[in-house]
């Protein structure tokens, strides 16, 4: 199965703008890993 291209760039911006991580960490990310850190940003803005 192919995770949707959209969703993917979704979270790579969300990370980006919270984070500041270039492309290339962001890109070399596990699926899992990389919606631990959106789940992690969604917590710290909504502080």
């Amino acid at each position: 199965m192919t995770y949707a291209t959209d969703r993917l760039y979704e979270e790579i911006a969300y990370l980006a703008y919270h984070f500041h991580w270039p492309l290339d960490q962001l890109l070399d990310l596990e699926h899992a890993e990389r919606l631990r850190y959106v789940a992690q940003a969604a917590r710290l803005s909504g502080r």
